[in-house]
């Protein structure tokens, strides 16, 4: 697939044809409360539709309540695999550097910002975090599951989005295109899916290719069920490459929302952190895995931890030689692997449920500047596809 400024500007100016009708007869029949509230209590896959829910959102729901027919379960089943293999390592790349590549396209920033508020980013982590949980459980599309009704509602939220801008004239589409758009839905498909790999190889993981290929895929079921044109989504990893390299040059430059949502990022991993010695390491990772120049756009101050964080890939090596050589090693380490990225959800979300709900309001004091962000042009790095 060839991707070029041309197709990229269409990507740009489409959103997701059925849940923006879905939730712009909700607001024009005054039903987005009775929604959410009903639907508050619809948690797991193949629970019965409450009475009372507006016909629309049932339509939607059961449009939307399985799978693409195209899912390799071989291959999801290998991407559960290496989740597992890899969880505490995958965690700490969403955590460190997905989520900062968010925030280093202005526009994303200001989404993020509009959305949740600059007040909330344990909120905005929490509910990250709990949706890949729930992705990379072996029961992920069964009965019973919590994945596939939160992306269910993470689709719906994602048109509200859409809804509120557009009617509330706050964003400037003959400039910046649909908020969300299909190119920033594949965008944020690339950061949380070959963003993670390439942070894994450059903290020193070994991947199998075949391990790789596995997880991108999973993201692409992931992408498919929250609303993004198939047709458009790379299939391959060097595809993948090939999108995401333009898409950078495309988009990403500093912001004051950007920066802030870091600051707010490295405050709120620093206060997981037990103590204060350990403090700076959060902000040495973050530039470890993004790089001095998006670092210094999101304004993550430079410690003395940047030298040292670069002998994590030693650590981990020694980690994993323990690790193929014993099997008790091994199983000790999956575990403190899983322990971690479970202390570390339930730090953000306090033993809380999060909940997906459509927004009846954005947040009015931290809106969304219709000014065109002004970006600097990158050159990406080579590229690091795992093998």
């Amino acid at each position: 697939m060839t991707y070029t400024e041309a197709s990229m500007d269409a990507l740009r100016r489409t959103g997701d044809e059925l849940a923006d009708a879905t939730v712009t007869t909700l607001f024009e029949r005054g039903e987005v409360g009775k929604f959410n509230t009903l639907m508050r209590y619809v948690s797991t896959a193949g629970a019965p539709l409450p009475d009372g829910l507006p016909d629309v959102a049932r339509e939607y729901l059961q449009a939307t309540s399985a799978p693409p027919a195209w899912v390799d379960w071989g291959q999801m089943e290998k991407a559960r695999l290496f989740f597992l293999d890899n969880n505490v390592h995958i965690s700490t790349a969403l955590s460190f550097a997905s989520m900062p590549a968010c925030y280093v396209v202005p526009h994303v920033a200001r989404l993020l910002s509009a959305t949740h508020g600059l007040k909330y980013p344990s909120k905005r982590m929490a509910e990250t975090g709990q949706f890949t949980v729930h992705l990379m459980r072996p029961d992920a599309f069964e009965a019973g599951s919590r994945f596939i009704p939160a992306a269910q509602k993470v689709r719906l939220l994602h048109a509200a989005i859409r809804h509120h801008l557009l009617r509330e004239d706050r964003w400037d589409t003959g400039a910046l295109g649909t908020p969300i758009c299909q190119e920033d839905m594949i965008g944020g498909q690339m950061f949380f899916s070959l963003l993670v790999l390439d942070s894994l190889h450059r903290l020193g993981i070994h991947m199998s290719e075949e391990g790789a290929e596995a997880y991108y895929y999973a993201w692409r079921v992931v992408g498919a069920m929250l609303g993004v044109d198939q047709d458009a989504v790379p299939e391959t990893l060097d595809e993948a490459r090939r999108f995401l390299d333009l898409y950078m040059i495309r988009h990403m430059g500093p912001s004051e929302e950007g920066a802030h949502l870091t600051r707010q990022l490295i405050d709120l991993y620093e206060e997981v952190v037990p103590g204060t010695f350990f403090d700076p390491i959060v902000s040495a990772l973050i530039r470890h895995l993004v790089g001095d120049t998006c670092a210094d756009w999101l304004r993550v101050p430079r410690t003395p931890w940047d030298t040292a964080v670069k002998a994590v890939p030693r650590l981990l090596g020694v980690l994993e030689t323990i690790e193929d050589r014993s099997p008790l090693g091994a199983w000790a380490l999956d575990r403190l692997g899983h322990l971690t990225t479970v202390f570390e959800l339930s730090s953000l979300t306090r033993g809380r449920v999060m909940h997906y709900a459509i927004p009846e309001q954005l947040k009015k004091d931290y809106g969304v500047s219709t000014a065109v962000p002004r970006t600097r042009r990158w050159t990406p790095p080579e590229p690091r596809i795992p093998s």
